[in-house]
């Protein structure tokens, strides 16, 4: 069998269907007589449970290390490992099926079973032992394997192993952490529900830790809701340019997973789902998400978008069908990248850089986009109403989802919004006529009583319903209103309209208006002082 038919990291239907019929024999044997139970005697652990106690003591393990520090180090660790268990139980299970006409992955000494499982205790490395042959040996190893394809598992392993270091520093909590998971068995359907279950829950963590983790996290609402507004179809292309840990493309995949009738519908679908990740450890994070949801050939490049790349030469080819995405906002690219970018519309404002890719990466017509951009993106000038021009005359951007205060919250307080919008028939006269004839703006309210989300109350998908009610009904309202094209092709561009219909809102207005509201007020309260002032001294004479 060749090397690009064994791409598979988890079980096939013969070997699903096998551990389901070996489940069903056992919960079938008539069990032994019990004896009467003590009050203090508890009942057996569930698979789950199990489950749950080994990824609780693992995280209990590794918070004691003195070489990781929160979440952002510890899940990363968790995660290699989990990879490492996972291949390992996959391997062992094609070794089963095919016998000797597998071609294994892995050499023997840096297999799962060979490191970490062995018959005598009194043989296992453990220590400095341990350290020196995962730092030394193993990582190592897996960094040099590659193979022809990008999305061959070989290429996989020494993409992640190339940006990942083993942080654990004590030889003994390591071994513990390996001992307990390995009792996790990756050929249980069970086991991989559970484990994802635990994963999405980790990745939320993450997010809500300290430092940059918010990049690697978007709200599974706000996710959840621009695939749902996109309705992508089986046979169609999606794209996540800076995909993190690829919520967007598991959620497509998991929408879309139910209308697979057949092995090659599978594998298109899977070949659809396109993700692009900069970062070494997103790309990790990103891999183990999509293999723990069933994706078994993960399509996703660690690269940095914006190199390489030369925007006046997309062709047809290049492009997809809709992408959807939360580009990296406020921070700068290298100068070198800015040359792949037409005169003109060079910026080091990371956002501004993406959406101009977005922009030329759609088809034509027809491909659909969703977004998510700062307040800053609406109402900026200079390079930034060129990009918005040519948003408005040859895009259709019939949408603009105004989040609320906090959706984003604890990482960061920016107000932001989603865009939606279509590619248009290629035109001569787009100045004219532009593709846009006017943008519809929702603005989601805050719950009833909430001036802001938090780490402990944050955003509900049930919160965007109202929208998706509006949606194919639209009709302006105390949260939805319309602004024509030709308004804001006039005003220099700027998208960032408040809601006519609604009070005030100071936290989406930009810096200037803000600075000028503030010294209006300051000034008014200047005269009414002075009258104040006036009226008492009159009243003293």
């Amino acid at each position: 069998m060749s090397v690009s038919q064994q791409q598979s990291l988890f079980h096939d239907d013969d070997l699903l269907a096998s551990t389901e019929a070996d489940n069903t024999q056992e919960a079938a044997t008539p069990p032994a007589p019990m004896k009467r139970a003590s009050k203090k005697a508890k009942l057996p652990l569930s698979n789950k449970q199990q489950l749950s106690s080994t990824i609780k003591s693992v995280r209990d393990l590794l918070r004691k290390d003195a070489g990781l520090n929160g979440d952002t180090d510890r899940l990363p660790q968790l995660v290699w490992l989990l990879f490492l268990k996972n291949l390992d139980d996959f391997e062992q299970a094609q070794e089963e099926v095919l016998g000797d006409d597998y071609i294994p992955i892995i050499e023997e000494q840096y297999r799962w079973r060979d490191w970490v499982v062995t018959d005598s205790l009194t043989n296992r490395r453990k220590g400095d032992e341990l350290l020196k042959f995962v730092n030394g040996d193993l990582i190592p190893y897996l960094s040099r394997l590659g193979g022809e394809d990008p999305r061959d598992i070989r290429s996989i392993i020494g993409t992640i192993f190339r940006g990942t270091f083993n942080r654990i520093r004590s030889g003994y909590i390591l071994r513990e952490v390996v001992d307990k998971l390995t009792a996790i068995n990756f050929n249980s359907s069970d086991d991989i529900h559970s484990v994802s279950l635990f994963y999405e829950t980790m990745l939320k963590e993450m997010r809500d830790s300290a430092g940059d983790a918010g990049e690697f996290y978007t709200p599974r609402p706000v996710v959840r809701f621009i695939i749902d507004r996109l309705q992508p179809k089986l046979g169609e292309s999606l794209l996540d340019p800076a995909c993190g840990t690829a919520g967007f493309l598991v959620e497509a995949y998991s929408r879309l997973y139910d209308q697979v009738r057949t092995p090659e519908q599978g594998k298109q679908l899977q070949d659809d789902l396109i993700g692009i990740e900069k970062k070494p450890m997103s790309y990790l994070l990103a891999i183990m998400n999509m293999l723990l949801h069933g994706i078994e050939a993960p399509n996703i490049q660690e690269r940095n978008t914006l190199a390489n790349v030369n925007l006046r030469n997309i062709q047809d080819r290049d492009r997809v069908d809709m992408i959807a995405t939360n580009p990296p906002f406020g921070g700068e690219e290298e100068r070198g990248i800015l040359s792949n970018f037409p005169e003109g519309m060079r910026t080091a404002e990371t956002a501004l850089l993406f959406f101009q890719y977005i922009m030329e990466h759609l088809k034509r017509p027809g491909g659909r986009c969703g977004v998510v951009l700062p307040n800053g993106f609406l109402f900026g000038n200079g390079v930034a109403s060129i990009v918005k021009k040519k948003l408005l005359t040859q895009f259709n951007l019939h949408t603009i989802v105004r989040l609320p205060v906090g959706t984003f919250a604890p990482y960061t307080s920016i107000p932001t919004n989603i865009l939606f919008f279509e590619a248009c028939e290629n035109s001569d006269d787009f100045e004219s006529k532009p593709c846009t004839s006017e943008v519809w703006y929702y603005e989601i309210p805050l719950p009833e009583g909430r001036n802001s989300y938090s780490k402990t109350k944050p955003m509900q998908f049930e919160e965007f319903q109202p929208c998706i009610g509006w949606w194919d009904n639209r009709v302006e309202n105390e949260h939805a209103w319309k602004v024509p094209v030709a308004e804001l092709l006039a005003n220099d561009c700027n998208l960032d309209r408040k809601n006519p219909n609604a009070q005030k809102d100071y936290e989406h207005l930009p810096p200037e208006q803000l600075v000028e509201s503030i010294l209006q007020k300051e000034m008014r309260i200047v005269e009414i002082m002075g009258e104040i002032k006036k009226m008492l001294g009159e009243d003293t004479r």
